[in-house]
């Protein structure tokens, strides 16, 4: 059996995530004709069709989508040697890859990085950032070891250890009159302008918000979206709007005008967890994630006491 070059194996994976040749080739820095050339290599190699094309038009056979999936884990499996090779030229003995979400607690993030294993003193943990929904599909196709993700759906494919479980905040004007309360309801919320994460951002999230104010029956005046808190700082003020924001993301912008108080909906809260694959057999990995829950249990009561109310 001949095994296909990684050139091919990576037309073949970004192919089936473009399903269309001139965007795969952009994306693979080659032209067309070099795209359409190396998939006919690939399946005379293995003597398979794996792609149905009409011109511009491509769909993935059975025998595609089977070939395709495995061909992400021998990529990464290849791209993990050469990591692996050179954290240990470097000093390293093991390489942990660890992904994390712009919008996690900061201090979820420094805890997990001051973290030792006596059985793997020379530990290189390596980050990598991405919004939960996408670095819960990293780990369960192996391309990271784990992640410290938020509001994300319980899967099958992986074991998820909850961290950390926050009310979402609500950041408002200084002179809205629902300023009063200690902390809002979502029917406090009724006729505001809402500022809510876009879908991208975090799907689950944005559904689950939009779910329960439908079973509510709680009327937004309207909805903006937004990527970052600095964007709902300016919505707050612009259209006296009411934003739904992480505790920190919150506090950064509770000044000048700004202030913020918690959202008490026991369904609308954020949940973060450290998510590994099911079926991961590393004793690095489930070694790291004991260490990591002792660890966070028992310096959680001052995690959540850090931030006072805004005024």
């Amino acid at each position: 059996m001949v095994i296909p070059e990684i050139r091919l194996l990576q037309a073949a994976i970004v192919l089936s995530e473009e399903l269309n040749y001139s965007r795969a080739a952009e994306r693979l820095c080659i032209d067309q004709s070099t795209l359409s050339r190396r998939i006919m290599e690939l399946e005379s190699l293995v003597k398979l069709r794996l792609f149905e094309r009409n011109h511009q038009l491509v769909e993935m056979t059975e025998a595609g989508r089977h070939f395709v999936q495995e061909a992400r884990s021998a990529l990464l499996h290849a791209e993990r040697a050469v990591l692996s090779a050179t954290a240990a030229s470097r000093g390293a003995d093991e390489v942990l890859n660890i992904g994390r979400s712009a919008y996690i607690d900061p201090y979820l993030v420094t805890t997990l990085m001051s973290i030792q294993l006596p059985l793997f003193p020379g530990l290189k943990i390596k980050q990598w950032s991405n919004y939960s929904h996408e670095l819960v599909q990293q780990v369960a196709l192996g391309k990271l070891d784990m992640a410290l993700v938020t509001a994300v759906q319980d899967t099958p494919k992986l074991n998820l250890l909850v961290v950390a479980d926050a009310p979402i905040y609500i950041a408002l004007s200084s002179d809205n009159p629902v300023r009063s309360k200690k902390e809002l309801r979502l029917e406090d919320l009724s006729g505001h302008d809402w500022i809510l994460p876009a879908p991208h951002v975090n799907p689950y999230l944005h559904e689950m918000i939009r779910n329960v104010q439908s079973e509510k029956g709680i009327a937004a005046s309207d909805v903006h979206h937004v990527t970052t808190a600095d964007e709902a700082s300016e919505l707050i003020l612009t259209h006296k709007g009411v934003a739904f924001l992480t505790r920190n993301n919150a506090w950064r912008i509770a000044r000048d005008g700004v202030t913020m108080r918690p959202l008490a909906e026991s369904r609308l809260r954020l949940v973060t967890k450290l998510a590994t694959r099911a079926d991961s057999k590393s004793r690095l990995v489930s070694e790291f994630v004991r260490a990591a829950g002792r660890k966070l249990a028992s310096t959680r009561p001052a995690q959540q006491a850090r931030l006072p109310l805004a005024g």
